[in-house]
């Protein structure tokens, strides 16, 4: 591939309830909240039954939090009166039973719903992208993937799961605390009013610095880390070269700096709480002073002060608890933003609707003119045809980023072409049913692909009617057997990590065997030798010449040793088909391919 723009990934064929965040600490702001949670609402459809039912108990369960500071006030004005007080500490604990049982219905259906929620975005995530092109993934990072299906979706579980229900609980609380100490004394509801406006201004100019400062913090841990992991990973050329007091002097220098900003960070968002409760201390004096020389001209009783004074200690937290559930609310819609981007992105083409079954393939390859780039302006192949009849070898060779793994791409429609044709057994790629047209190819790619789970199981991948003989026939017919028996439960040892405790030869013949099992019409194999040393090599050419016998083959090479037999080979460079021909008759041209050859064989 000649462009320096834009190179696929080899991967394809070669290659605490609401207290979430710290205060001050930068918060991911959503871009589209409103839009974004419409869509959330709308996706979730049919998972949110019960919802009402959540409402209904976090309005109950406001209601004890409300109600309880009265009952209180009446505790203490019947005692004052010298009245019984039985019947009023009874309602008291009725009332925080029916607390206790109402939270915990709250949470158990929140979790029911939240969860069933949680699982239909999970799901809906996964089904479109297992519907997307393999170009969408080529475009970015797998990790990034990952952390959209992980990452995001638990941050919208852990607010449906528990943010949403004290959203709720303390709204209803505010609402119904306000009302009372309405009802009460308006004098003393404006009196707890200031001390919330000084704690909200209070909060906004501390927040402003420590946001800053959490953002440096975060910036400079993102290096530190990079470097961290730079020199893990490569810490034999650290050593190689003797740079570990240099590495050590720079990780001190992050460390030092990331040290000093952390510690301003910390003392200023620090300064929140303590300040805080001065003003709310404040405030509580001053509303008891006020309702004092209230209850002494008779305008108040003891029980309302009480009361008051609880309500007042009670006001002020939903507020702070609020922000801190909005700053977990915000980083939840973010997250639901980057998942909606995913569930936007277009699917593979669909079939046509008139689109032909692939019933008897005979593997006669006609690529007709073909120019594709992966970007606008930046052509990968240009202007290239190829005749490949139907049995034939053909060996595609050329220097990297020539297009060798781009035509491979095209002939399986991981991509469509740009311009031109390819045509199988007389009909466009396009003009067949998608799944059909993979199901005809067999692929055996530089970086192999194992799962974990145990050998016989990777063989037979894709395969899941076939029988244990047919799997150990294949694997014998690849060269594989031997040392599958070896392992400690033979075929069905699991692997793990991707086969890391077997060598590269071997898990290449495993993924040979795989193709084997498959017995398509038409084989890939890309650089499937490239990194084996020659005795591997020399096995898996071995199990290459079976399975290519008699079926179309493509076998993109760099070491043209093990291309000598092919009947047709294509050197590509720069997107184009420059040479074309079998071993022999190139040699005999004179031309790139034998000075290539000549080359690696040590010839002159």
């Amino acid at each position: 591939m000649a462009n320096s723009n834009f190179t696929p990934p080899p991967a394809r064929f070669g290659g605490g309830p609401g207290r979430g965040l710290a205060r001050g600490r930068p918060v991911e702001k959503p871009k589209d909240l409103s839009g974004t949670l419409r869509r959330l609402w709308q996706l979730t459809k049919g998972s949110r039954k019960g919802l009402e039912w959540i409402l209904l108990l976090s309005a109950l369960s406001s209601a004890s939090s409300i109600l309880s500071p009265l009952v209180i006030g009446n505790v203490i004005t019947a005692i004052d009166c010298q009245s019984p007080i039985i019947s009023v500490l009874f309602i008291l604990l009725s009332l925080y039973l029916v607390d206790w049982a109402v939270r915990f219905l709250q949470q158990y259906c929140m979790a029911h719903i939240g969860q069933k929620v949680i699982h239909h975005i999970r799901s809906s995530l996964f089904t479109v992208m297992e519907t997307l092109p393999l170009s969408f993934f080529d475009r970015r990072q797998h990790g990034e993937l990952m952390s959209r299906l992980t990452n995001d979706v638990d941050n919208i579980s852990t607010t449906l799961s528990n943010s949403l229900t004290q959203l709720l609980t303390f709204l209803f609380t505010i609402l119904g605390i306000v009302c009372i100490m309405l009802s009460l004394s308006w004098t003393l509801t404006l009196v707890s009013f200031v001390s919330v406006v000084f704690v909200f201004l209070l909060t906004k100019f501390i927040t402003g610095h420590t946001r800053k400062l959490y953002i440096a913090q975060q910036q400079i841990l993102g290096e530190l880390n990079g470097q961290v992991e730079e020199t893990i990973s490569g810490i034999s050329v650290v050593k190689a070269f003797c740079r570990e007091e240099q590495v050590m002097r720079e990780f001190e220098e992050k460390n030092w700096l990331l040290c000093q900003v952390a510690t301003r960070a910390q003392i200023w968002s620090g300064f929140l709480m303590p300040i805080t409760n001065v003003i709310n201390n404040l405030s509580y004096v001053s509303i008891a002073i006020i309702s004092g020389i209230l209850a002494v001209h008779g305008k108040i009783s003891i029980g309302m002060i009480s009361s008051f004074l609880l309500y007042t200690r009670q006001f002020s937290r939903p507020f702070v608890e609020i922000a801190n559930i909005y700053n977990n609310f915000q980083t939840a819609v973010a997250g639901a933003e980057r998942i909606f981007q995913i569930l936007d992105e277009s699917p593979e083409p669909a079939d046509k609707t008139d689109a032909l079954p692939i019933t008897n393939p005979k593997g006669d390859i006609l690529l007709d003119r073909v120019t594709f780039g992966y970007t606008p302006g930046h052509l990968i192949l240009q202007n290239v045809s190829l005749k490949v009849p139907a049995g034939t070898k053909m060996a595609i060779v050329g220097p990297t980023g020539a297009g060798k793994t781009t035509l491979i791409n095209l002939l399986t429609r991981f991509y469509d072409v740009d311009d031109g044709h390819i045509f199988l057994d007389g009909h466009d790629l396009r003009d067949y049913h998608m799944a059909d047209l993979r199901h005809i190819f067999g692929v055996v790619l530089q970086d192999t692909a194992l799962f974990s789970q145990s050998v016989a199981e990777n063989i037979s991948y894709g395969n899941n009617h076939v029988t244990r003989a047919e799997i150990e026939n294949a694997a014998r017919i690849a060269g594989a057997d031997a040392f599958i028996r070896r392992l400690p439960k033979g075929y069905d040892t699991i692997l793990t990590q991707s086969g890391s405790e077997l060598s590269q030869g071997e898990r290449q013949l495993l993924t040979i065997a795989r193709a084997v099992l498959v017995d398509a019409p038409i084989l890939i194999l890309d650089e499937a030798t490239s990194s084996v040393d020659t005795v591997t090599e020399h096995k898996i050419r071995q199990a290459m010449l079976k399975i290519t016998a008699g079926r179309t083959s493509f076998i993109i090479a760099h070491r043209l040793s093990t291309i000598r037999d092919s009947d047709q080979i294509a050197l590509i460079e720069n997107g184009k088909v420059v040479e074309l021909g079998n071993h022999l008759e190139l040699m005999e041209q004179n031309g790139k391919y034998a000075k290539l050859y000549r080359t690696q064989m040590g010839l002159h």
